[in-house]
């Protein structure tokens, strides 16, 4: 049974910053490319960052850049999103997704940027 697992989402106020986790199971890890998407109602799920099986290359949407970095850990089936300088448009539930021939999703995590 393939599993992803989000953690580390919250609250936090801007500027400053969160960890996500996603811990993945039942998949040879190492093969998937690793994504983190996020979606605020009534809008589109939207990739955030994506990195490749051996970790590179690296994507980031525009509006992150500079801000968030994407890593793994294929020895620990981890991947992370490191979210410095935090912005409340960055208020999302934000979604692991694994991606090979076929593709999983986890449950999600919420982050609210927010005063």
């Amino acid at each position: 049974q393939v599993q992803l697992v989000e953690s580390g989402g919250g609250l936090v106020q801007p500027g400053g910053s969160l960890r996500l986790s996603c811990a993945a199971s039942g998949i040879t890890f190492s093969s998937y490319q690793m994504n983190w998407y996020r979606q605020v109602p009534g809008k589109e799920r939207e990739l955030v960052a994506s990195i490749t099986t051996n970790g590179g290359p690296i994507k980031y949407a525009d509006s992150v850049k500079g801000r968030f970095t994407i890593s793994r850990d294929n020895a620990k089936n981890m991947v992370y999103l490191q979210m410095n300088n935090l912005k409340p448009e960055d208020t999302a539930v934000y979604y692991c997704n694994a991606v090979l021939w076929d593709y999983y999703w986890g449950q999600g995590t919420q982050v609210t940027v927010s005063s």
